[in-house]
Order: C-alpha cells, then sequence, then structure tokens
C-alpha cells in the first residue's frame, strides 16, 4: 500500500478570495440543504401530474435521504484519491446534472431513480463544504466560518417550502429541480477558480466495498419495505416479508464484517463510546420524528384543509427565523454551559409546539397553524449544535471525520424513516377513525339524518349526499389522524432527555471545534 504523505496544513484566505470562497461554498450548501425541503409542499401536484398517490409521492422525499444518507461515509475515502477540491466541484456538476434528469422525469419510477442518483452524488458536499471553509479562515475565526456555515443550512429550510409552493402554484414543479442548474453551475466555477490551487494530498487507499455493499443492501431493503408496507398490507404481503429479512440479514452480515475489516467504511467501534451512542440516538430519533412531521404537516393541510402550495409553503417557512438568530449565541456559548441541558430544553420546546399541533381543528386559522411552526425555530437552534458536540466530545481529532460522517448518516436515514412511518401511521390512524365515525351515520343518529336531509333539499341526490358527508368524515378523520402523530411524537421528545443524560460530555470550551461536524 502506498505511504500516506505528510500533510501540510494551507495558510488561510485573505480577503476578497475569503469572501468569494465563502459565498461559493455556501451557494452549494444551499441549493443541497434547500433540495431536503423544497419538494415537501410540491408533493401532492408531482403526485397528482405523474398518476399517483400522494402517499407514494413521498418516495421523492425518501429516496433522495437515503442515497444521500448511504453516499456519507464515502466521502473520507473518495476525498482522498480524488481530492477534496475535485471531488466537491465534481458532486456540485453532477448535482446539477441530476437535477435536470429530475426535471425531465416522464413518471414517478424515473423521478425516484434519478431523485436517488441525485441524493447520492450530493453526499460529499456538505462534509467537504465545511473542510474547504475551516481551510479558509484563520483557527481563531473558525467558530465564525461554522456560525456563517450554519446560516446558509438555516436560510434553505425557510426558502425551500417558500420557493417550492410559489414555483408549484405558478410555474410547474419541474422547475424546482431545475433553479438548481444555475446556482450549481456559478458555485463549481467560483470554488475551482478560488480553491483549486488549495487541492488536498491524494493517496490510494483500500476501499471497503464488501461493506458498501452490505450497507446499500440493508438499508435500502428497509426503506424499501417502510415504502411499500403501507401499500401491500405490511406483512401479509409476501413482498414485504422479503424485504424484511433481506433487512435483517443484511444488517446482521454488515455488523460482523465492519467490526472485523480493517478498513471499514463504516467504523462501528465508535459505538463503543457512551457519549457518542447517546448523542447520535438522541439527534437521529429526534431528527426522524422532526422531519417526518415536516414531511406530513403539508400534505394534511393540502390534501385535507384545502391549502394550495403556496399557502402551505408560507406556514412552514419561519420555523428558521428564530433558529437564525439564536444559532450564533448557542454556537458562542456552547462550551460554557452543559450541552445537555440546551439538548433537553431543544426537546422540551419540540414537545410543546407537537402537543400545540395536537389540538388542531378543521377550523384553524392560518395564525393559529403558523405559531407553533415560528416556536419550533427556537427547538432547532439548541437541538443540532449541542448535540453535536456531546457526538463528538472526547473523541481524538483523528477520528471525528469518521464520527461525524457515522452520525450523520445515522440521523439523514432516520430522517427518511421518520417521512415512511409518520405517513404510515397517519394513514392507518385515519383509516380507523374514519370507520368510527361512519358508525355514527345511520338513520338513529339525528344529526347526520338532519345534514343529508339539508343537502337533499339542496338538491342533491341521495348519492351525492352521501359523498358529501363521507368527505367530511375524511376530513375529520385525518384531521384526527393527525393529531395522533403529533401528540405521540411530542411523548417520543420527551422519552428521549432521559437519554441525552447518559452522556457525559466533557465540558473543555471547544464547542466550536466540535460544532464544525454539526448537520
Amino acid at each position: 500500500m502506498a505511504t500516506v504523505p505528510q500533510f501540510i496544513p494551507l495558510p488561510p484566505l485573505q480577503g476578497s478570495a475569503r469572501l468569494w470562497g465563502t459565498i461559493a461554498l455556501s451557494l452549494a450548501t444551499f441549493m443541497n440543504v434547500l433540495d431536503s425541503s423544497i419538494a415537501n409542499v410540491s408533493l401532492p401536484a408531482i403526485a397528482g401530474d405523474l398518476g399517483v398517490s400522494a402517499n407514494q409521492g413521498t418516495w421523492v422525499i425518501t429516496s433522495f435521504g437515503v442515497a444521500n444518507a448511504i453516499a456519507l461515509p464515502l466521502t473520507g475515502w473518495l476525498s482522498q484519491r480524488f481530492g477534496q477540491v475535485r471531488l466537491f466541484v465534481t458532486s456540485v456538476l453532477l448535482f446539477v446534472l441530476t437535477s435536470w434528469l429530475c426535471g425531465l422525469a416522464p413518471n414517478m419510477t424515473t423521478l425516484i431513480v434519478f431523485r436517488a442518483l441525485q441524493g447520492f452524488v450530493a453526499g460529499p458536499m456538505i462534509p467537504l463544504s465545511q473542510g474547504l471553509l475551516l481551510s479558509s479562515y484563520p483557527p481563531a475565526l473558525a467558530g465564525l466560518a461554522m456560525a456563517l456555515w450554519s446560516m446558509t443550512t438555516l436560510v434553505a429550510p425557510v426558502m425551500g417550502p417558500l420557493l417550492g409552493g410559489w414555483i408549484t402554484d405558478n410555474i410547474y414543479w419541474s422547475w424546482i429541480f431545475y433553479i438548481n442548474i444555475p446556482i450549481g453551475l456559478l458555485s463549481a466555477f467560483m470554488v475551482w477558480s478560488i480553491f483549486r490551487k488549495r487541492e488536498s494530498m491524494t493517496h490510494k487507499l483500500p476501499i471497503d466495498g464488501v461493506g458498501l455493499g452490505l450497507l446499500v443492501l440493508w438499508v435500502g431493503a428497509l426503506q424499501l419495505m417502510l415504502d411499500k408496507g403501507k401499500e401491500l398490507d405490511w406483512f401479509h404481503s409476501s413482498m414485504v416479508v422479503a424485504l424484511a429479512v433481506v433487512a435483517l440479514v443484511g444488517f446482521a452480515f454488515f455488523i460482523v464484517w465492519e467490526l472485523t475489516e480493517e478498513h471499514p467504511v463504516v467504523d462501528l467501534r465508535l459505538f463503543a463510546r457512551r457519549n457518542f451512542w447517546a448523542g447520535t440516538l438522541a439527534i437521529s430519533v429526534g431528527y426522524g420524528l422532526f422531519f417526518g412531521n415536516v414531511v406530513l404537516l403539508p400534505l394534511w393541510l393540502q390534501q385535507y384543509m384545502g391549502y394550495p402550495s403556496t399557502d402551505a409553503g408560507m406556514l412552514l417557512a419561519p420555523v428558521g427565523l428564530f433558529a437564525i438568530i439564536l444559532s450564533p449565541i448557542v454556537g458562542k456559548n456552547i462550551g460554557k454551559i452543559d450541552p445537555r441541558y440546551l439538548a433537553s430544553f431543544a426537546f422540551v420546546v419540540f414537545a410543546i409546539v407537537l402537543l400545540m399541533r395536537s389540538h388542531f381543528n378543521t377550523q384553524a386559522d392560518f395564525a393559529t397553524l403558523m405559531l407553533p411552526t415560528l416556536i419550533q425555530g427556537i427547538a432547532m437552534a439548541f437541538f443540532f449544535i449541542p448535540l453535536t458536540v456531546i457526538v463528538l466530545s472526547g473523541i481524538t481529532p483523528d477520528k471525528i471525520p469518521a464520527a461525524s460522517g457515522l452520525s450523520n448518516f445515522a440521523r439523514i436515514v432516520a430522517g427518511s424513516f421518520g417521512t415512511s412511518i409518520a405517513t404510515t401511521v397517519w394513514q392507518d390512524r385515519a383509516a380507523m377513525h374514519h370507520a368510527q365515525l361512519t358508525e355514527s351515520v345511520n338513520a338513529g343518529n339525528f344529526a347526520a339524518t338532519q345534514i343529508l336531509a339539508g343537502l337533499n333539499s339542496a338538491g342533491l341526490t341521495t348519492e351525492q349526499a352521501l359523498a358529501q358527508v363521507n368527505h367530511l368524515v375524511d376530513q375529520q378523520a385525518y384531521m384526527l389522524a393527525v393529531n395522533d402523530v403529533f401528540y405521540a411524537s411530542a411523548l417520543i421528545f420527551m422519552l428521549l432527555i432521559p437519554v441525552v443524560w447518559l452522556s457525559r460530555p466533557k465540558l473543555n470550551g471547544g464547542g466550536a471545534d466540535a460544532a464544525a461536524g454539526a448537520h
């Protein structure tokens, strides 16, 4: 095996080069994070146009997330093999190409394939943007660099639903992908112009092909099982059973292989550290709950509350306002306050937000629906940074890239699983509530007979009147079901607080460095 060349740190960029370099890297990060949220409010339009159900439309989100997570562990190997700058620019250009293909997709199957490709090629962009940005600033300004980077990742989720909703209502859903083309090309040109002479050292390293194959197998099978289960009546389907067996066996072989491989694609030995496993569990489950509810809310608003995409986007957008204001303050003080207190506060606020949502009804006005979203931004500011500090606490610098990559992998996979689980539970609870509500629609129920008589007198036939009543029952059933999901999510957030306190983070003032692995 080739000898690893000695690494000589590059001097930081100066003046305008540093400014434009920061903008160039931020553009790519913005584009990447934007794509994880821009499709949320467009799902009903995409599903309707391509002739599938809105539930099948969630594959547009989950396929991107799973493929993106699988690519993350490869970033270290690829950057050492080809160089950080070359890999970053290539990743951005491939992202542009796959975005264009997503916009051209003629059917849902093709769109899902292109979205998976888009997620896979996007994998290296986030960690590499962090690395290149930190190398552009002197160590004394590392905190400022990460604060600027975090701003980008918080503005994008605000812009995503607004932009996605407006484009869907006023142009065509394909343009939520086409807008990546000019942003990506500009970013790639600027990054190559500024950073090409700052390329990292490259050397050949063995790739854990078996580990990667097993990773793709078990994660892919598990995600397919979660997405297809609701369509095929779960374990009454031989296909779902087969996917469950493949996922379980693949996961078992993956664990054994990675623990015995000299150069594993995922360093599972990190889970022997209490801070790492407790922090990763808390951030992954928390993110899965958050992301599942973020996808579910616009689906409910558009399908059963009659909201157009733009209005649904406006209701989701304020989530980043408090996060943008408070994140720099949290980052600045993270070394002075026990991060377990901050993370616990985040989970309490998330629980309060979801409890507020669990009391929504079909008469809720715009302000009532928006208030919890606004408050949720406070939770986001106290969520990522403290938990990332816990995850990386006590880990040696040489292990931080692997630890950050593995925790990010777990978080993103949990986000995809959370989406599938939230929509599945929503459908199942809605079917149960629908059955219970329809039992009341009979000749012995005074309210039901009055409504039917009123509809008949308005000129509707008996069949039309019953269809109208069924529509009202549907609306109520899905409202009660979404309340159930919100309430259950609030309880799980509260149960995560003891998990955080299982960790023992070291309070050494190194919060800015640890937070560099965030997101």
